[in-house]
């Protein structure tokens, strides 16, 4: 064989076994959203994985699988504990039936910046590897306090009479403010309200326009309470699966992801001032009243999760506390 032929031949099937080596080193991670696609969450998450697949061509990918078309809400934990999907954005109060210990994270005071320094991220992966078969990866959602959102004004902290639609994330705390409460999916808010079947909610500073419940509401109750969780989680095998190269370049993105949490605080602001223009009214009360209030809420959130595991409620309140 001409010489040049060879070295041709063997520079092809060089090239041809490093493209092969490279697709069997490259993975790809099925991860579905508990939330609709058209809401913010959803929005955000699809840049850093537009971000995450181009900068990870030969090591890992993402395919998005969708949101609760895919699966529904209530079923994407139980989807990442057994493994159907490998990734999952999430938040606590919709895996509790999974995991109770899911539901504290709502309590966190502190950044997920500080969660990492002070031992609480790590604390959190012990309880959910071993009670979820889950790895907890990263926080991309902070700084959305929880509201009352009302048709009815209230000139105190008592829903006495009212009628509150409910997620496990405010249950205890509605019922101590003496609220009927009732639960019902997203999806069917909007009709309750309509309807007078529900006198108001509980919900996070931003969203209620991606579902159209400013349509049917008043007034919302200040101050917040809580902090909103929605984080990305993952199957543990296939976690332990990802060599180290793969996991390396998971957290470089997820690191990228949580610092992008600053965006937040700004979207608050700017979902305080589109509630006003919209015509929904603040109710508030005096600096005193509103300290009284807010410290029920995370009284009652702990008290809670004491009931559910002593143990991890405790360890838990010492890392999340301020």
């Amino acid at each position: 064989m001409n010489k040049k032929i060879f070295i041709k031949c063997v520079s092809m099937l060089a090239i041809f076994l490093s493209a092969q080596l490279v697709c069997a080193q490259e993975s790809t991670l099925r991860l579905v959203s508990a939330f609709a696609e058209n809401g913010i969450y959803v929005q955000r998450l699809q840049l850093w994985i537009n971000k995450f697949n181009a900068e990870g061509k030969g090591v890992l990918q993402i395919n998005f699988l969708g949101g609760p078309k895919a699966i529904p809400t209530f079923e994407v934990g139980n989807a990442v504990k057994t493994g159907v999907v490998d990734m999952a954005l999430n938040t606590g109060a919709f895996y509790t039936n999974v995991m109770p210990e899911a539901d504290f994270l709502k309590l966190t005071q502190i950044s997920i910046t500080e969660q990492r320094k002070n031992g609480a991220f790590d604390a959190i992966n012990a309880v959910w590897n071993e009670k979820g078969n889950m790895q907890y990866l990263a926080r991309m959602v902070e700084n959305q306090p929880f509201h009352i959102y009302l048709n009815k004004k209230i000139d105190k902290p008592d829903l006495t009479g009212l009628k509150i639609r409910i997620t496990p994330v405010y249950r205890d705390f509605f019922l101590e403010l003496n609220a009927n409460v009732i639960t019902t999916p997203p999806g069917e808010v909007y009709s309750a309200l309509e309807r007078g079947v529900v006198d108001g909610y509980g919900w996070p500073i931003g969203g209620i326009f991606d579902l159209n419940w400013q349509e049917k509401t008043k007034f919302r109750v200040d101050p917040g309470f809580y902090d909103a969780e929605v984080s990305l989680l993952m199957n543990l095998p296939a976690f332990k699966r990802l060599t180290e190269t793969q996991k390396a370049y998971l957290q470089k993105q997820l690191l990228a992801l949580e610092a992008e949490n600053t965006f937040w605080a700004k979207f608050t602001n700017e979902e305080v001032a589109r509630q006003s223009k919209a015509g929904i009214q603040t109710i508030s009360f005096d600096a005193a009243t509103s300290k009284a209030f807010k410290d029920k809420a995370y009284a009652v959130g702990w008290a809670a999760a004491q009931k559910q595991n002593p143990e991890i409620a405790s360890k838990f309140k010492a890392l999340f506390s301020k």
